[in-house]
């Protein structure tokens, strides 16, 4: 049961995160940095939820053993796009860099966590004899845009 002391302390802003209030009304770019943080762990979020929902949001797995390894496998699938995302961003930005001069100040805003190119099927099988080859990538798809603007 809540008493007095409780129901007062719900409005009532901690002493300890006063400091960092005060700097965040005060500091614009910590502002930014917050924000950008929390767009990052939503996008994370949104990927995890599409994952997810292509298995219809549910885990029919009856046992809480089974339900735990098909969490974990959606969390695998998840850190696998980042992956593959990221190391194929950084292939098309050296490629980019190789054909002609591009504005540095952009990277900072290149994110690996989108999944429009992945067609997410729910189902997700992982073979333990198949490996690929050191050194080998599937070819970049350079768009239109991509050499138009050169």
């Amino acid at each position: 049961m809540n008493n007095r002391g409780d129901q007062a302390k719900g409005g009532v802003i901690e002493i300890g995160s006063r400091p960092f209030i005060l700097e965040w009304l005060r500091d614009p770019s910590l502002r930014r940095r917050v924000n950008d943080g929390l767009n990052k762990g939503e996008a994370r979020n949104a990927l995890a939820r599409a994952v997810f929902f292509y298995r219809l949001g549910e885990l029919r797995d009856r046992s809480f053993e089974n339900q735990r390894y098909r969490a974990s496998g959606l969390n695998l699938v998840v850190a696998a796009i980042i992956l593959w995302n990221t190391v194929y961003l950084e292939r098309a930005v050296d490629s980019l860099r190789a054909e002609r001069s591009i504005d540095e100040s952009l990277l900072p805003h290149l994110s690996p966590l989108g999944w429009e190119h992945i067609h997410l099927t729910g189902d997700y099988v992982w073979h333990a004899n198949r490996r690929v080859a050191k050194g080998r990538y599937r070819p970049l798809r350079m768009g239109k845009s991509a050499v138009s603007t050169a």
